[in-house]
């Protein structure tokens, strides 16, 4: 029972593999198969021919006797010349289709996650960062290695039965002599499908630091902190730590390859020396000691490459695994089986006894929290860093959903509506908003797709965000690419057309984003304005106030000047709700958010005293 549900368990991680094959390159595959397993009954063939060849000769035969292995051997020669180049490029041209298919699979699974959870875990990052690295190359090497497995079958079978017309005693011996390479490829690869796991955290600290280094958004801080020494010896110690993995499982493989290649000398040279004393006494001829050395040779060669190609599908299968794992995961959120439509906001947002943590072995988040957001009206959250703002927010777009309690859209709690609709009618700017190695233009157009071709209002957005005139002086204007890292085709004999914005400019560039989605019946804005100057932060609060005018809006901000002209104002601490009321009502009751307004404002006051003195 306990093999046939193994059995059963290999056949159903092959299956995927053979049936993304068959459905990325179905000619492409059928010619494959018949072209490998073909490859296997060559070899042996061709020792035939040459046993017929050499008996005829030592006998004497006429030419019109010769000619037949002759010509045998001439095919069998071609054949064994064209066929692996015939093989080599059908394996490439599948690896690429299975590839194309196998990488659009993995990031439609990917994307179909709803929520943030699996992003912000550490251990499906590490999966799927194999997934990624298995997907494009391993299911080819399932297929591959079961069509070397079939075509190393086709050629032992061959033999075998060549020596078994000899000897069967020999041809036991042999057949025996390959099950320690077996055994030893498939523990090996089972070491090195673990080996790779174990350090998966250790090659993606060592890509963090490697990254540090080399990134210009780090290059600043590392010169002028000097810890680039530091940071390349962490990333030296993470490489050295996978290199002794690595070496571990090297060594393994070279004293089990070593020990088996002297067994099959061994049995080599003894079947030799049986062969050579059956001719002296007359029992074999020239042509069956050609055969017998042929077929000792090849049965060896094709259990090796037997058990080579079991182990290496062993190991692709159980790499296969996390990219499997991340393609037939599922929704990471509750789908609701009946889902309703969401309605237009007239009356609010409703946060009903929620509760939330990232997992059972976090602390609490949010503990209760209990408001209103009323149609119409801006709130704003305050509190310090850590309070549940920006968690709070997250609930809000459903990238996790309560823990406990329930989030109500006009009364409908948004587990039961379909995600895309409820991020449809939400427009966002986030506090760690999105640099896009992408032109200005398309930066813009990735809020809302329907604008593709709708220049009147990506220009408007830009204007209303006020990066309008900044985009418009660029090389290409619009069309310009705010990056560094590579360039477009028309613009790699130009590399003064790549263009980085200052921080300031980019979170303009993601306002406009923001405003680009129209009449978006929430709008969510955490810490909009954080990297810009006084002044600009003034425009640009000016524009979001006529743009929230009327609306549903959530903001959050650490300067509450800026929030101060909300309709109502919650401040957090802890997870709970503080305070609660509007600026006038919170300053008239001294307590938390007093606290913080006048100590921000003593901070103003006594920049400006300082300089009027």
């Amino acid at each position: 029972m306990r093999r046939g549900g193994r059995a059963s368990a290999v056949i159903r991680r092959i299956l995927p593999a053979f049936l993304l094959a068959v459905e990325a390159a179905p000619r492409s595959m059928l010619f494959y198969v018949t072209v490998s397993l073909a490859g296997g009954v060559i070899p042996v063939v061709s020792a035939w021919f040459t046993k017929m060849l050499i008996d005829a000769l030592t006998a004497g035969a006429s030419f019109s006797v010769i000619i037949l292995p002759m010509a045998g051997l001439g095919v069998a020669g071609v054949l064994a010349t064209t066929v692996p180049q015939i093989t080599q490029y059908l394996r490439a041209e599948m690896g690429r289709q299975v590839g194309l298919l196998a990488q659009d699979r993995l990031f439609t699974a990917v994307g179909g996650f709803i929520g943030l959870g699996r992003f912000e875990n550490p251990y499906f990052l590490d999966r799927l960062r194999l997934a990624q690295q298995a997907g494009g190359v391993m299911p080819n090497q399932v297929v591959d290695g079961m069509l070397g497995f079939g075509r190393s079958v086709v050629t032992v079978a061959g033999f075998l039965g060549s020596l078994l017309l000899l000897n069967p005693f020999m041809a036991a011996l042999v057949l025996l002599a390959g099950v320690p390479t077996l055994i030893a490829e498939i523990t090996l690869s089972r070491r090195r499908a673990r080996m790779f796991w174990e350090t998966g955290p250790a090659e993606r600290r060592e890509i963090f630091y490697s990254q540090l280094l080399s990134s210009v958004e780090a290059a600043k801080e590392v010169r002028l902190f000097g810890v680039g020494a530091f940071l390349r010896e962490r990333m030296l110690t993470e490489r050295r730590a996978t290199n002794a993995a690595k070496r571990g499982i090297d060594k393994r493989e070279f004293f089990l390859q070593t020990g088996i290649g002297l067994l099959a000398a061994m049995t080599s040279a003894g079947g030799l020396l049986w062969a050579v004393s059956a001719a002296f006494a007359g029992r074999l001829s020239v042509g069956d000691i050609t055969i017998f050395i042929a077929a000792v040779v090849g049965v060896q060669g094709a259990l090796a490459l037997m058990a080579g190609e079991i182990a290496r599908t062993h190991q692709a299968l159980l790499m296969l695994d996390h990219y499997l794992a991340v393609t037939t995961g599922g929704p990471d959120l509750e789908i609701a089986e009946a889902v309703r439509s969401l309605p237009m906001i007239r009356r609010g947002i409703e946060l009903r006894d929620v509760w939330f943590r990232y997992s059972d072995d976090h602390p609490w988040v949010l503990r209760g929290v209990s408001l209103h957001i009323p149609y119409g009206k801006a709130l704003a959250l305050v509190g310090v860093n850590g309070a549940g703002k920006s968690t709070l927010v997250k609930l809000l777009c459903r990238f996790y959903d309560p823990t406990r309690g329930a989030i109500l859209w006009d009364g409908v709690d948004i587990r039961h509506v379909a995600v895309a609709d409820l991020r449809s009618r939400i427009g966002a700017v986030f506090q760690d908003y999105m640099h896009y190695d992408m032109t200005a233009e398309e930066n813009i157009i990735l809020g809302d797709l329907d604008a593709i071709e709708d220049t009147g209002r990506i220009r408007e957005a830009a204007k209303r965000a006020g990066i309008h005139d900044k985009l418009s002086s660029l090389p290409r204007g619009y069309e310009t690419l705010l990056s560094r890292m590579f360039f477009m085709e028309s613009d790699k004999v130009n590399p003064e057309t790549g263009v980085i914005l200052s921080e300031g400019q980019w979170q303009r560039l993601a306002l406009a984003r923001a405003f680009l989605r129209e009449q978006p019946d929430l709008m969510i804005l955490d810490e909009p304005s954080a990297g810009l100057d006084a002044e600009a932060e003034h425009e640009i609060h000016t524009s979001l106030k006529r743009h929230r005018a009327g609306r549903t809006s959530v903001l959050i901000s650490h300067r509450l000047g800026a929030v101060r002209d909300a309709d109502l104002i919650i401040v957090l601490s802890g997870g709970r709700i503080l305070e609660c009321g509007d600026h006038d009502t919170l300053m008239t009751n001294p307590g938390e958010y007093a606290r913080l307004f006048e100590l921000q404002a003593s901070g103003y006051q006594s920049h400006v005293e300082g300089r009027l003195a």
